[in-house]
């Protein structure tokens, strides 16, 4: 669930990075989906934190 909500969230705020900068449709989508695996990354190794702590 954490892994999810972490791609979610870094697909969202890839998208807006990529608005800021002025990029077109495509580097947007190129932002989010970046954003989006580099937060599940981060969300995986939560998830692991938090399942071997309890």
């Amino acid at each position: 669930m954490i892994v999810i909500i972490a791609a979610i969230v870094g697909a969202a705020l890839g998208w807006r990075r990529a608005a800021k900068l002025g990029g077109t449709r495509s580097d947007r989508v190129q932002y989010a989906v970046a954003f989006a695996l580099g937060c599940a990354m981060i969300g995986v190794f939560a998830t692991i934190f938090v399942h071997r702590m309890a």
